[in-house]
């Protein structure tokens, strides 16, 4: 039988939905969501084997314009994660919202304009579209701002036509053997999903009260055979980031715990125990440094 495996970049501005599309074509999560702008920081790899086919999916952070307020050493590692994505990929899935093209669109698509594998346009959130006959003509005409492989309208949340997005994908991956087990779903550790799920959590909770200053380290992560140990550090940058996060008699800082072990304990199929402390670390986010000790390295 010949087998067919290839690297496949799921592309495009802030909170398109990205990691929504892989997680739906995965069928569990891998990559954490929420309503906040650029909640991907890392790349991170999704694998699919469906007989002698394997998809091996790349969600990437959301690619932005470098501005003041956004250029700090923690974005510019996000559009380069993002842009080092594209290299050696055997396909693109760029995803971009309804019948809304913004600046942060042309940035992508100029990303791509050297890119030699075949870009398939995603259209998501077409569900949310009350007029459905603006859908047609607003696919005409961004069909033309390239010559994209195929042009896929979905739903990344509902999974309407994702099935058909994944058979575009299909057709343009290479003969090769599999570079991964069939039964392997990521290439990141339980650790790293551990430290996700908890900023996930910080970030579904806070909204906007917390902005990009905020890590998640993870200190212990250890397996006794009955439960799993986790000690996690969330940093961030002031007292008064700290205060919020804790919340009025550490109710926040609860909250978001007992909902982050709820979720490691469903990924890991195990007991867990998660403990969980703030530190104030003035400057992180924008700290070459500091943010390799981190886990923020392209490699």
């Amino acid at each position: 039988m010949t087998q067919h495996c290839g690297f496949v970049a799921i592309v495009g501005r802030p909170n398109v939905g990205k990691s929504t599309l892989m997680n739906r074509i995965l069928g569990q999560k891998v990559s954490i969501t929420s309503r906040r702008p650029q909640t991907t920081r890392h790349q991170v790899m999704g694998i699919k084997t469906e007989e002698d086919t394997q998809f091996i999916y790349v969600d990437t952070p959301g690619m932005h314009i470098q501005s003041r307020d956004r250029n700090k050493a923690i974005n510019r590692f996000m559009n380069q994660a993002a842009t080092h994505a594209l290299r050696d990929i055997d396909c693109v899935i760029f995803i971009v919202d309804r019948t809304k093209w913004t600046e942060e669109d042309d940035v992508v698509l100029e990303k791509l304009s050297n890119v030699p594998a075949p870009v398939i346009l995603a259209v998501n959130k077409v569900d949310w579209l009350e007029d459905k006959s603006s859908l047609l003509p607003w696919l005409d005409s961004i069909s033309k701002k390239r010559e994209f492989a195929a042009v896929v309208p979905l739903s990344a949340k509902n999974g309407t036509n994702v099935p058909e997005l994944e058979a575009e994908v299909a057709q343009r991956l290479p003969e090769s053997v599999h570079y991964f087990s069939e039964d392997q779903v990521t290439n990141k550790s339980q650790r790293f999903l551990a430290a996700e799920l908890v900023r996930e959590k910080v970030m579904r909770q806070l909204g906007d009260e917390l902005p990009y200053q905020m890590t998640v380290e993870i200190e212990e992560f250890k397996d006794d055979g009955k439960t799993l140990h986790i000690s996690a550090l969330i940093l961030v940058e002031r007292q008064g980031q700290k205060k919020i996060l804790i919340g009025d008699q550490g109710e926040r800082i609860k909250n978001i715990g007992r909902e982050a072990r709820l979720e490691m304990e469903r990924a890991f199929d195990a007991k867990v125990m998660l403990n969980l402390w703030v530190k104030v670390k003035r400057g992180w986010s924008d700290d070459d440094r500091a943010l390799k000790s981190l886990g923020y390295d392209l490699d």
